[in-house]
């Protein structure tokens, strides 16, 4: 099982174990990951999962759709490197994923 690194917005690091097709929201919701508050579950319409995703991890998943992108223009903080988490599976390239945690998700 991979390792994820999620970084809150204070400089705190946690490291979760996710299983391979798991969503990274959903592993960051199984370990109590505080500012990853995934209201609507992983339906891509809430953008409360909002993070960044830097490089050279970015380039490492699929492309935001479209749906995706509208819901990124909704969060507080967006960036060119910003992803829904509810939109990233984890697979066995994903081992040391850093993911950064914007200030808040509203």
């Amino acid at each position: 099982m991979p390792k994820l690194v999620f970084i809150d917005a204070g400089g705190r690091e946690y490291v979760v174990e996710a299983a391979i097709g798991q969503s990274v929201m959903r592993a960051a919701v199984a370990a109590q990951i505080p500012g990853i508050e995934a209201l609507c579950g992983g339906n891509c319409v809430c953008a409360t999962c909002h993070a960044y995703i830097g490089e050279p991890w970015y380039e490492r998943f699929p492309a935001p759709d479209d749906t995706e992108s509208a819901m990124l223009e909704c969060t507080s903080e967006p960036r060119e490197d910003s992803r829904l988490t509810c939109q990233l599976p984890v697979t066995a390239e994903h081992e040391g994923l850093v993911i950064r945690l914007p200030a808040s998700q509203h």
